[in-house]
């Protein structure tokens, strides 16, 4: 909603006429579009989600569904395209660019799994929420002397469980990224035992294994009695951190300014304090790996 707000006010300021498409690409292939002014993304900010909605269009996946696409984006003189979401959307952007659409792409998901940016919209609201969680368990970890598995989303990429076991001070982190041995982990935590650790708090990326089959390994390695939370989409929704409403909109405002002076196929992103913008497929043929100093690090914190 940041991100779209911004777009409209910088859009409006620029003398543009601006135009909200309702569910993603599945209100594109029906025409779905709503004009937006400044009044429109009033009250918004701080409203997790999106006021436009969303959702996943399998007809837009088709050749014939990208064509229809186009074909609307010209029939009602849509003269540029601000695409927000992940790989998925993205992709889909890249192939009405090649249908001769104006398009720039602003990087939103939790995963914080796209390259040539230092964050993508929803990840820092995402890992806050975790922490929470985490700082909330551990009350009762640490009361009754247990040990927790907190699963997290992340079915293919670790960052947003890497970021959540390091900040919220986990025992044990588990990306999908990374094996996953048993082990390693029970051996941990019987050394933490020894020396008079009475809690602990494992931190399990859903693409690693389930929490609960975690759990169950672990209590059959040690003997333990184990309690099992998993976030899910919880995660994803709420009231957006200062961070990610001060990047959204820059973001919102540089996809504008880019479409302005005649670029398309670019995506936004967040380098240090600057806005810079990568080439669509560049980006979507890098994959950002998991950052093995940080992973590192959290092992080093976690003793």
């Amino acid at each position: 909603n940041a991100a779209l707000r911004a777009v409209v006010r910088r859009g409006i300021s620029l003398g543009m006429e601006v135009f909200g498409i309702h569910k993603g690409y599945d209100g594109l292939l029906d025409g779905d579009f709503v004009g937006l002014k400044v009044e429109s993304v009033g009250d918004i900010i701080h409203r997790g989600g999106t006021i436009l909605h969303t959702a996943r269009s399998q007809r837009f996946l088709t050749p014939e569904g990208v064509d229809l696409g186009a074909a609307r984006l010209r029939g009602a003189a849509i003269g540029g395209l601000v695409v927000i979401g992940g790989d998925g959307s993205f992709r889909g952007m890249v192939e009405l660019c090649k249908r001769g659409v104006a398009a720039v792409g602003i990087p939103a998901t939790i995963d914080n799994d796209l390259s040539f940016t230092d964050y993508t919209i929803g990840f820092d609201t995402a890992v806050n929420t975790g922490v929470e969680a985490v700082n909330r368990l551990r009350d009762t970890a640490t009361s009754h002397e247990r040990v927790f598995v907190v699963e997290t989303m992340g079915r293919h990429e670790g960052h947003l469980a890497l970021a959540v076991g390091v900040a919220g001070g986990a025992e044990t982190v588990l990306v999908p990224e990374l094996p996953v041995n048993i082990d390693e982990i029970c051996q941990k935590l019987q050394k933490g035992m020894d020396r008079g650790k009475l809690h602990s708090i494992i931190i399990v990326a859903e693409g690693a294994g389930s929490g609960f089959d975690v759990a169950k390994a672990i209590e059959k390695c040690l003997g333990l009695e184990l309690r099992v939370t998993v976030l899910g989409h919880v995660q994803r929704g709420g009231t957006p951190s200062a961070f990610d409403r001060l990047i959204a909109s820059r973001m919102g405002a540089k996809a504008v300014d880019l479409l302005a002076a005649g670029e398309s196929n670019l995506m936004v992103g967040v380098s240090g304090t600057a806005m810079i913008a990568t080439p669509m497929p560049e980006v979507l043929s890098t994959k950002r790996p998991i950052d093995l100093q940080v992973y590192n690090l959290a092992e080093d914190l976690a003793r």
